[in-house]
């Protein structure tokens, strides 16, 4: 008897499902034909309590923080970029 192999994206969402969603346990093993027990171990693996969610959540708000801050160099650079072109163009 071999056991069925899940990717881990699979494994997330369906916690998600349970997590965020609201749906039962039951409810989501049975529509996604997994056991309760393996989508219990998941839940603790995976759930919002779990160190991979919180290291997860960690990286997203760090990525988040990064695009924020590379948007506002990226419109000063531009506005340096004007001043300089405004400033070469009327020499006093």
């Amino acid at each position: 008897m071999s056991r069925q192999r899940y990717p881990e994206e699979f494994k997330i969402e369906a916690v998600k499902q349970v997590t965020e969603l609201g749906y039962g346990a039951y409810e989501v093993a049975q529509r996604l034909g997994i056991t309760t027990n393996s989508l219990y171990n998941w839940i603790k693996r995976y759930g919002p309590d779990s160190s991979a969610h919180q290291k997860a959540q960690a990286e997203a708000d760090e990525i988040k923080r990064l695009k924020r801050e590379l948007k506002r160099v990226t419109e000063e650079r531009d506005l340096l970029k004007k001043a300089a072109a405004y400033f070469a163009s009327h020499p006093e």
